[in-house]
């Protein structure tokens, strides 16, 4: 056991609340979660941040020794790599994301260059006995993800973003509907519940008003997987959800990655008790052959017809009439146009709910040069305020995976 003083501290262990001086092992558990200490090998003109626990991005350079944790990735846009099976001090492992996760690379981008190699320290330790000297490895996560979690949604409509692959959209469309619905002064809670950790796009969805926000890496996984995906979208609803007693009007869910990949959307859709809970779902494509095979694989192994297309396949009109034409669904840009893709929503809510007394919307002409006036009756009540447009940023370059 020795002392290390870290330079960076990654956000994936933002659970572990590690200081700066940490007490590192030589024995290091080969296991998904494990916070490790990692001395940066080289420098990168490219991809060469890392976010920390704050959510502020903070450049590496060689040198800097840095805590991660152990884990996986594999992105269709970004670097793949697998877990290691054993690892001593001194071995050297490559930084496969910007959230920290750390791991054997097997794949590049060439966008991306290779990316940063780091020596192994060993394993940083927690000390949870108090007055005690006895180190138990860190691992992320502010509890422990239950296998066996049932979803209880407490009557609460559920709104599930989908994509055709990372970068698609989704977190740029989860945020303008957020957004709009904070302006109808509805609490909506957001979570991330597939992908490989990082914390963007849940801050993201919290910068566009979202009251709370999970994600995955709270329950202690760095990476989904067809596997764990379906019990951590149960658990991070029913948490949500449930809100302390103080229960969201909408949550706002996006699954990382694509509809064909290997972080579990696919098997999340493929859970009935998930489906069923799903009140909309809303498809993010990047060109109109992406929105019309997104929309058939909804359709033909998940029975669902998603309320709305969105994301780059909508950037303009060519692409917005192709989508509709060809799929019947209707096609709505969140940049330009997230007033329409919040009342499509609504609107599917309405339908699926059966109930016009819930997310009622009524909007009046504007009269004598006043603004057209929303009047919306939920689940705290009946309010009335204005029509504001928005416009949000599509993302950038690892959303997802």
């Amino acid at each position: 056991m020795k002392l290390v003083f870290l330079d960076k501290i990654a956000s994936v262990t933002r659970a572990c609340a590690l200081p700066r001086e940490v007490r590192v092992s030589a024995e290091i558990p080969c296991e998904e979660g494990v916070v490790v200490a990692l001395r940066v090998l080289n420098d990168k003109s490219t991809y060469n941040q890392i976010e920390l626990p704050s959510g502020r991005m903070a450049q590496v350079k060689r040198g800097d020794v840095v805590a991660g944790a152990l884990g996986h990735r594999k992105a269709l846009f970004g670097y793949s790599g697998h877990l290691p099976e054993r690892l001593a001090p001194g071995d050297v492992v490559q930084l496969l994301n910007l959230g920290g996760v750390a791991g054997l690379c097997d794949s590049i981008n060439p966008d991306l260059g290779r990316p940063f190699d780091a020596e192994v320290l060993g394993t940083v330790l927690r000390f949870p006995y108090l007055g005690e000297r006895i180190g138990v490895p860190a691992r992320v996560g502010e509890a422990m993800l239950d296998p066996a979690a049932c979803l209880a949604t407490h009557g609460v409509p559920v709104v599930a973003f989908v994509g055709s692959c990372m970068n698609s959209g989704k977190t740029a469309a989860a945020c303008a509907l957020v957004q709009e619905l904070s302006h109808l002064r509805l609490t909506v809670d957001g979570l991330k519940a597939t992908g490989v950790s990082l914390r963007r796009d849940v801050l993201a969805m919290e910068d566009a008003g979202a009251r709370r926000t999970a994600i995955f890496t709270d329950l202690g996984v760095v990476t989904t997987t067809p596997a764990n995906a379906p019990a951590l979208a149960r658990s991070l609803v029913s948490k949500l959800a449930d809100g302390d007693h103080a229960r969201p009007d909408l949550v706002v869910v996006e699954l990382g990655d694509g509809l064909i990949g290997a972080y579990g959307v696919d098997a999340i859709l493929a859970a009935p008790d998930l489906r069923e809970a799903f009140t909309a779902v809303v498809l993010a494509a990047n060109d109109p052959v992406a929105a019309w095979g997104g929309v058939e694989i909804l359709r033909r192994e998940f029975g669902i017809r998603p309320a709305a297309v969105t994301g780059p396949a909508t950037d303009n009109a060519v692409g917005t009439s192709l989508v509709e034409a060809r799929t019947g669904i209707p096609a709505v840009n969140a940049r330009t146009d997230a007033p329409r893709l919040a009342q499509v929503v609504l609107a599917a809510l309405r339908s699926a709910m059966k109930d016009d007394s819930v997310f009622e919307t009524k909007t009046e002409a504007s009269v004598e040069g006043k603004d057209s006036g929303i009047f919306l009756a939920s689940p705290l009540g009946t309010v009335e305020v204005e029509s504001e447009g928005t416009e949000s940023g599509r993302g950038d370059e690892e959303g997802d995976g």
